[in-house]
């Protein structure tokens, strides 16, 4: 199989390698607008992709086995494009890819930005959401749009989030004869109507000076999350992120989420990185979900029901953070259980009776167990004082080949014995 990348300048635009594969093809995949791009001359059957495309790809390859198959691909096939879900169903080996230049590219070669200094962000199939991850002063952010309303999804969010005084800019048919590069308008002023659904967003992130900042590492103000008082405060969240140590690619197990700052923070830590949030009150649940969406993370997932029956059926987690139910039978058991070799397991606490079961737990399994105490300056009369927070105590343990399977020593008294 051959991947074709094709631009906005159609056939004109493709090199004489890429004209070949296609001419040469029996079969020719592609959305609509690709396939439309096309000379008569290529005759091979065209087969637009269905929707939704992506469950669809190996039924479809699979009925024209045996046939020379070209599939046409906006720009850069292995740039947020159909390349990917290819690959990962043929190999590498089963799939050759003719790439051209991606809208990325075009981008920043008129706006005369820096490739690597731009951040993208897909918004094709994606929650808007997402792009409020990427928000900060200074930065430029590439949306590649899902349609004409895209702009105005865009502009909306930037004011919605604080970043209003951000110029935008519309980037049309790039690299077509239609090409066309809108003019640059702040988001707080944006009223234009929708144009080319071919587009490509420009943002030069300006916040405003009286918006609440949201920094690239764990630790955001309390400020930014909507809760009850069931949140991991500032400074303790910030050092439980650091022991849990989020990496590209991981998944994290946020038990008894409250209001999801663990798993939101594990999150923003990378644009791969997952999180499973488990809460038991539907309440807190939904405000989890609402959290996130505000936070740049709409892709977190929330399981409402009690731990540890709600484990069942998750992936499996790199690290699990318990943020309360310790008590409950079992919990901790099935969460270290659930962990491969390498995973990490934090736990934090303020009660005495969840404290004894973690120092059970590194007795049995070795670990860290420290406590967190933070004291913040409040008036006193005339005067400041400090007001000491309830301290936290936590347990930091990295599973080992030769740990036991259980946390707990089958015959001793549970935590509430």
């Amino acid at each position: 199989m051959t991947v074709v990348g094709i631009g906005a300048d159609g056939w004109d635009g493709l090199p004489e390698r890429s004209r070949a594969a296609l001419l040469a093809a029996e079969v020719l995949i592609g959305g609509k607008r690709q396939l439309d791009l096309l000379p008569p001359g290529c005759a091979g059957e065209r087969v637009p992709w269905p929707s939704p495309l992506r469950p669809a790809v190996p039924g479809l390859l699979a009925a024209h086995t045996g046939r020379r198959i070209a599939v046409l691909a906006s720009g850069d096939p292995l740039f947020h494009g159909i390349g990917r879900a290819l690959t990962e169903v043929l190999g590498v080996r089963g799939v050759r890819v003719l790439p051209h230049p991606s809208s990325v590219s075009l981008a920043c070669a008129r706006l005369g930005w820096p490739l690597e200094d731009t951040e993208v962000v897909t918004l094709v199939g994606r929650p808007a959401a997402r792009l409020a991850a990427t928000l900060h002063d200074g930065r430029r952010v590439l949306v590649l749009s899902a349609d004409a309303t895209t702009p105005a999804t865009v502009a909306a969010l930037l004011r919605e989030r604080g970043f209003g005084p951000s110029p935008m800019r519309v980037l049309e048919q790039l690299g077509g004869p239609h090409e066309r590069l809108g003019a640059e308008t702040p988001a707080h002023q944006w009223a234009h109507p929708p144009g080319d659904p071919l587009n490509i967003v420009a943002v030069h992130c300006r916040r405003d000076p009286g918006a609440l900042r949201l920094g690239a590492v764990p630790g955001l103000p309390d400020d930014a999350y909507e809760h009850d008082g069931q949140l991991t405060k500032r400074h303790v969240r910030a050092a439980t992120l650091a022991v849990l140590a989020p990496a590209p690619g991981e998944i994290l197990w946020d038990i008894g989420g409250g209001s999801g700052s663990i798993a939101v923070e594990w999150m923003r830590a990378h644009p791969s990185c997952r999180a499973v949030s488990v809460e038991r009150d539907p309440v807190r649940a939904a405000r989890i979900g609402r959290n996130a969406g505000r936070l740049g993370v709409p892709g977190l997932t929330v399981v409402t029901g009690d731990a540890p029956g709600a484990l069942a059926g998750l992936p499996s987690p790199d690290a699990v953070f318990i943020g309360g139910g310790l008590t409950t039978p079992g919990l901790l058991d099935a969460c270290w259980a659930a962990l491969p070799e390498g995973g990490r397991l934090v736990a934090n606490t303020v009660t005495l009776e969840s404290e004894a079961l973690l120092a059970d737990a590194r007795r049995r399994l070795g670990g860290d167990l420290v406590r967190l105490a933070t004291a913040y300056a409040v008036p006193v009369g005339g005067f400041t004082g400090w007001r000491q927070a309830m301290p936290v105590t936590q347990w930091t343990a990295r599973k080992t080949a030769d740990a036991p399977a259980r946390t707990t020593d089958p015959i001793s008294p549970g935590a509430d014995g």
